[in-house]
């Protein structure tokens, strides 16, 4: 339990870390001045003021923030919800290093800045990992009797090339077309002694798994990854977590999901301590790495999800910038604001029902 716990904050706090130091960075190279710069929620534990910006431990390592100066008006809820009228605005407006007052390409880079260093982060944890474990090859390693991929022409040492317009760069690719697909035709590009075939084939379904098979097998045909070849399998796999969850994110859109599928702090605490048991038998280096492998996940998560169009989130301040391009001028603060505010109260909502099903499971 204690490992548990001690892999949990490490691992939420250097993806929140990361993600707030993206914002603090480019607000700091575009002039923006940072009030404060906070990890974790509720309390604070301690705090200290290193130049003009405050930088606060707070005591749940859930979730982080960077608090710009002329953000005030959007960060408080009720402060939002006030009318604030033409001479408020203009005096919020008045000092220079306010986020307000910065060129839109300058706000536009800030708010962008944090998803994108969770990718950079990921990646760097890609390299770690593809540099100790190595990558899994896209190669046919068995056909399944009876499954649809028995009579399709493939064979063994065949290495799939793509499937569905889609390109297949490690195993996984595959195995997660497979978890995901409805019944759809598949159309697989492969190399087969150099050449360059194709097949078609409908995967089966089965009833007791409640989903759909292919019938290839593989997944142990790893490959040492060393100069070049590190850099392209670690973006490889950056690319790989990037799809799971922009695909993940649409079967959960389109009902295809149950809700055991989605957790919270609760369910991440959980996997992180069913890992950390497996990994632990295997000594430190494993339990690094299985660590690092969660983190990058995570990280690639809470980068797409922060890239959603949706209220009080990265999002969300971009939609609102890009109309500001778009017109030419900024939409009023206090209609931003109450934007902001329903998207915080949906966001409450929802992390409510996500923690009440991540304890449900337990029971």
């Amino acid at each position: 339990m204690l490992g548990t716990i001690i892999w949990f904050i490490i691992i939420l706090s250097v993806i929140v870390i990361s993600h707030e130091f993206g914002h603090f960075i480019i607000a700091r190279a575009n002039g923006i001045r940072v009030n404060e710069f906070d990890v974790g929620m509720g309390p604070t534990i301690f705090k200290f003021k290193k130049g003009e910006t405050v930088f606060a431990l707070k005591a749940l390592p859930l979730g982080g923030a960077c608090i710009f100066e002329g953000l005030e008006d959007l960060s408080d809820p009720k402060v939002a919800l006030e009318a604030i009228d033409d001479e408020k605005e203009g005096i919020k407006r008045g000092d220079e290093r306010s986020f307000r007052n910065a060129n839109v390409w300058a706000r536009i880079s800030t708010v962008l800045a944090g998803p994108v260093f969770n990718f950079i982060l990921a990646m760097i944890f890609a390299m770690i990992i593809v540099s100790r474990a190595g990558t899994d090859l896209p190669t046919v390693q068995g056909l399944t009797e009876g499954r649809p991929a028995e009579s399709s022409g493939l064979s063994v040492g065949d290495t799939i090339v793509s499937i569905n317009g889609e390109k297949i760069h490690v195993w996984r690719d595959i195995t997660l077309i497979s978890i995901l697909n409805s019944g759809e035709e598949l159309d697989i590009e492969y190399r087969h002694n150099g050449e360059l075939k194709k097949t078609s084939l409908t995967p089966q379904y089965v009833k007791e798994d409640n989903r759909f098979y292919i019938g290839i097998e593989g997944g142990t045909d790893f490959m040492e990854c060393k100069g070049l070849n590190l850099f392209k399998y670690s973006w490889y796999e950056l690319v790989f977590n990037f799809r799971n969850t922009l695909k993940s994110l649409k079967q959960l859109v389109l009902g295809r999901l149950s809700r055991d599928a989605i957790s919270g702090p609760v369910g991440i605490a959980q996997v992180v301590g069913e890992n950390y048991g497996v990994a632990k038998e295997y000594g430190i280096e494993s339990v690094i790495l299985t660590m690092m492998n969660i983190a990058m996940l995570l990280s690639v998560n809470l980068g797409v999800i922060n890239l959603l169009p949706l209220p009080a989130i990265d999002g969300g301040r971009l939609v609102f910038l890009l109309i500001e391009v778009v017109r030419g001028k900024p939409v009023p603060a206090k209609y931003e604001g109450i934007v902001h505010v329903i998207g915080f109260i949906m966001f409450l909502a929802i992390t409510v029902l996500v923690l009440f099903n991540d304890i449900s499971k337990f029971f």
